[in-house]
């Protein structure tokens, strides 16, 4: 019953015209500029989190859910047995073992520093690369004759068309070297001669820097053990939490070997899009604020215009804490009107350029010719919490003021 009468005297004094008209103009805008700064925290927030799905996306085609790598230096060793145990995971769909090492590869005078990553043939079933091909098939040859498919960058730097090449490459790649060995410089080094054939592009840390062949390969110019890796790569179960599998992989493989998921192998550019998010969200929230003190303006006027209510209000009997209420309720009809309005108008506009594009991305280096928006639930209940506060904090001082009138009718 309370609550209903709040309700009608803070609707009856939103609606009802007043008797200065700068009065309605503030409220007006007031409740606009929370609209629009609001719509605006939505579209910015959808836009960056469609650029973030994307990079995800990009990332994911090369790094698998998970990964085994060993703890201390690049080479481990796995017994047949934990392979064995590891087939038996639940949730592990596939898992691929890989050799990856500097070197350097040679097109006559031209030459490129490259990480030359080995893979046996389950890895186009853990990684989403062979998606990724632009030119040529995904093939990696084997220990006699290798093939190359390498990242659009190294291409372009070593000058040629990889699915067009009929002469080799030369590969430099370092052999491995004992503890106390006394080898010589130069005879640390392995080199042969490998083939081009594909070339892929996901995004420019890979292009420029990635070649792919097969594992046997470079395990044998390498003078790696059968049973030497520098990584276990995992494919894993959609739906199944990977904390869980890999705490079942920590069990076969013990301490001496890290298991990163996805996550944890790309840790700085996550944080890094969590610190930006964060900081956008920050900066449109002290937008917001600016936005509020009109609406404190609004009410304080507000206040001034219903002093005869307000005494007639405590004359009739009603508290201080009634009147602040009523004033404070008022207030968050602004903030409401403004927080659920901008959050309509920004998934309207999101809904347009996701169907129409209307909103170009300008240059032609970049995968998609538009602005990508992704709008998701978790934000729009944050931003209209947060405007929503804002708004009771904006309100508590005019309303606090109302409450405090003392009667002066005779």
């Amino acid at each position: 019953m309370k609550g209903t009468i709040l309700f009608k005297f803070s609707w009856r004094y939103f609606k009802a015209k007043k008797s200065t008209q700068a009065v309605n103009v503030i409220s007006w805008v007031s409740m606009l500029a929370m609209l629009i700064g609001t719509a605006s925290l939505v579209i910015i927030l959808s836009a960056f989190n469609g650029f973030e799905s994307l990079v995800k996306s990009l990332y994911a085609s090369f790094y698998t859910d998970i990964r085994i790598s060993a703890v201390e230096g690049k080479i481990m060793q796995v017994s047949s047995a934990q392979i064995e145990q590891l087939k038996k995971v639940d949730g592990v769909v596939a898992f691929s073992m890989s050799i990856e090492e500097k070197a350097v590869i040679q097109n006559e005078t031209l030459q490129q520093v490259v990480a030359i990553k080995g893979v046996d043939e389950a890895y186009s079933q853990t990684s989403g690369l062979k998606e990724k091909i632009i030119r040529g098939n995904f093939n990696l040859g084997n220990a006699d004759v290798p093939l190359l498919v390498m990242g659009i960058g190294v291409e372009q730097g070593l000058g040629i068309m990889a699915d067009r090449t009929l002469l080799p490459l030369t590969v430099y790649l370092p052999k491995k070297v004992e503890k106390n060995s006394s080898i010589q410089p130069l005879d640390a080094l392995s080199v042969a001669n490998a083939y081009p054939r594909a070339v892929f592009s996901i995004q420019s840390d890979f292009d420029n820097k990635y070649v792919l062949t097969n594992i046997d390969f470079l395990r044998t110019f390498m003078h790696y053990a059968e049973n030497e890796l520098t990584y276990i790569e995992i494919k894993t179960l959609s739906g199944i939490k990977t904390d869980l599998i890999k705490k079942q992989i920590s069990t076969i493989f013990g301490d001496q070997y890290k298991i990163e998921d996805r996550f944890e192998q790309n840790k700085t550019l996550y944080t890094t899009i969590r610190l930006e998010k964060l900081a956008i969200y920050g900066i449109f929230i002290l937008m917001l604020i600016i936005a509020a003190f009109n609406m404190v303006g609004s009410l304080s006027m507000l206040v001034l215009e219903k002093q005869k209510d307000i005494q007639i209000l405590k004359a009739m009997g009603a508290g201080n804490g009634l009147i602040q209420q009523i004033f404070l309720l008022e207030g968050i009809i602004l903030s409401a009107i403004g927080s659920f309005g901008g959050i309509l108008l920004a998934l309207f506009l999101c809904y347009l350029q996701i169907t129409f594009k209307l909103i170009p991305l300008e240059g032609a280096s970049f995968l998609i010719d538009y602005y990508p928006v992704e709008w998701r639930i978790e934000d729009l209940i944050t931003v209209a919490v947060t405007v929503m506060l804002i708004g009771v904090i904006a309100s508590w001082m005019p309303s606090r003021r109302a409450s405090l009138q003392k009667i002066t009718l005779r």
